[in-house]
């Protein structure tokens, strides 16, 4: 009997110690499974709940582990991530995938410099990771790899004995650290985001700190994972620099256009516009919720990873209206809107213009038909239809460049001329009224007016939701142009984009119309026209008195 229980003892042990081996080569093969497997040590109360981003975020993080190259033998070290918040991103990069290097990939060397835009974010995740690395669970498989040692044992930082760190910092404060591994999560708030200042700082900060902060420049990695909240976020900044960062780029709902393929070849696995990313956790009632209570601004940044929302912000991409023909029609109007700014220095805004023609035309039409007789009785005597057609606005020309005062100057009168306006309008801000006065002084008058536009205490979102409607009722068209994609892109990014220089030449030119009685809606054009029928077969007023 004795000999029989020990036998069934060593059988059990032997069974334990195949299937710790097998557990110990899967964690070893597989980030992935080592997430699975690590899991309840992390996140005790939760149950692990997989998603496919996982698989192709973890691909990408092996890559760097492998020590991959570029066929000119540069090394695959610089990743972005942008993915909605609740998708495990800070737990994969900044907790699981540094235990797996140190443990199952045998490499307890690699320093980690850990950064995020709030200190307590930054300490939250070393936390966890450090309570991972000398669990039971993990010491049992990879104890003999990774052992910490007791003089640097912290919160903020915990060091291997074979001098391997992972140390936490705030984003913009990392000074004498270098690692590895420079993992940067979320390096700007919401608040943040919002803040010129606070952004041109982390700018500054991850130009010029971080890449200094790397072990070894050529082969040490840098990964950056984040939600986008700004065009000028850090995200936007590696996008318009051209950094060579690999991008992963998964938004909430599938966008085809928008649809990523990295360097490594990994596609979005999605197909059908809408699909969401990740419905075991975020079902189609919980992410509407969230679109809801968020608003468009917020859910397209960190929701879409777009900073503007689906078509565009306070206007959107498809209000405007597009022309198909390969000529203008022929203009009652022409105006043009200048934004100033004479510099050419880079960082400054560039000076833009944009020229906008008014005609009558097209298919809405409103149409008054009266029966009367010489009595002013109602009879089919006789009928009178007066048709006015509807007036709409045609943006026929834009640019934006950074310009000194005389070069400005001579662009200005070049755009006018070349596009017959008949009166130009200039914000009266500093560079306006000079410019202005500039105009006046070598141009004289010509066969154009100029006109300084006061804003007075009215800021810049407030001017363009005051023409939205505009925009919304269909009365704005644009061909199909560079020149043209640029304003349009411009607009609906406001005002979250990087510029709005052109914003404020449409918001100035679109009131100037609306002020003058050049553009109206259609309720007042109708309202217009029935005040005509109070006057016996009096004719429409003219489109522009005077």
């Amino acid at each position: 009997m004795n000999n029989r229980r020990a036998e069934l003892l060593l059988r059990a042990e032997a069974k334990r110690e195949k299937e710790r081996r097998e557990l110990k080569r899967r964690c070893e093969a597989s980030l992935v499974e080592f997430i699975k497997e690590a899991w309840h040590i992390v996140e005790p109360g939760q149950p692990y709940v997989h998603g496919w981003h996982v698989e192709t975020i973890a691909t990408h993080l092996e890559a760097i582990t492998d020590g991959a190259q570029f066929d000119d033998g540069t090394y695959y070290n610089r990743l972005l991530i942008n993915i909605p918040p609740g998708m495990m991103k800070s737990l994969m990069v900044n907790v699981f995938w540094p235990a797996w290097e140190w443990g199952p990939r045998n490499m307890p060397h690699l320093r980690y410099v850990c950064a995020s835009h709030s200190m307590n974010l930054s300490v939250r995740d070393s936390t966890k990771m450090r309570r991972l690395v000398v669990s039971e669970w993990y010491q049992s498989l990879w104890g003999d790899r990774v052992v910490l040692t007791g003089d640097q044992n912290a919160k903020t930082k915990f060091e291997t004995t074979v001098t391997g760190f992972r140390e936490a910092v705030a984003a913009g404060g990392i000074t004498g650290a270098r690692g590895d591994r420079v993992i940067i999560d979320d390096p700007l708030s919401v608040e943040d985001a919002a803040s010129d200042a606070v952004r041109e700082s982390r700018k500054e900060w991850f130009l010029e700190s971080v890449p200094t902060r790397l072990n070894n420049p050529d082969r040490s990695a840098i990964i950056v994972i984040m939600q986008r909240l700004h065009e000028e976020d850090t995200s936007g900044l590696i996008i318009d620099k051209e950094l060579g960062y690999d991008h992963i780029m998964l938004p909430m709902r599938y966008e085809p256009a928008r649809s990523m393929c990295s360097m490594l070849g990994v596609e979005d696995r999605r197909t059908e516009a809408g699909e969401l990313l990740f419905p075991q956790r975020f079902p189609e009632d919980v992410v509407d919720r969230d679109e809801r209570v968020m608003g468009p601004y917020a859910a397209a940044g960190q929701l879409q990873q777009n900073p503007e929302p689906r078509g565009g912000g306070i206007i959107k991409r498809e209000w405007w209206q597009p022309w198909q023909r390969n000529n203008y029609p022929p203009f009652d109007f022409i105006l043009a809107s200048l934004d100033t700014a004479y510099t050419s220095k880079e960082e400054n805004d560039p000076s833009a213009m944009t020229v906008w023609g008014v005609w009558t035309g097209g298919d809405q039409t409103a149409t008054i038909t009266r029966s009367i007789n010489r009595y002013d009785e109602a009879m089919a005597s006789v009928e009178r239809t007066y048709t006015k057609e509807h007036p709409k606005v045609m943006m026929i020309y834009a640019w934006s460049e950074r310009l000194e005062f005389y070069d400005l100057l001579n662009k200005v009168k070049e755009t006018v001329g070349d596009y017959g306006v008949e009166q130009l309008l200039i914000e009266n801000k500093a560079a306006g009224h000079s410019i202005s006065q500039e105009l006046r002084r070598i141009y004289g008058y010509d066969d154009f007016g100029v006109q300084l536009i006061d804003p007075k205490n009215s800021d810049k979102v407030a001017r363009l939701y005051s023409i939205q409607h505009l925009f919304s009722e269909g009365y704005i068209y644009a061909p199909k142009r560079p020149w043209a994609d640029m304003v349009i892109n411009q607009v609906s990014q406001f005002p979250k984009g990087k510029h709005d220089d052109i914003v404020d030449t449409v918001s100035m030119a679109m009131k100037w119309l609306r002020g003058t009685n050049m553009l109206v809606r259609g309720s007042e054009w109708t309202s217009d026209l029935d005040r005509s029928r109070m006057h016996d077969g009096a004719p429409p007023e003219p489109l522009y008195p005077g």
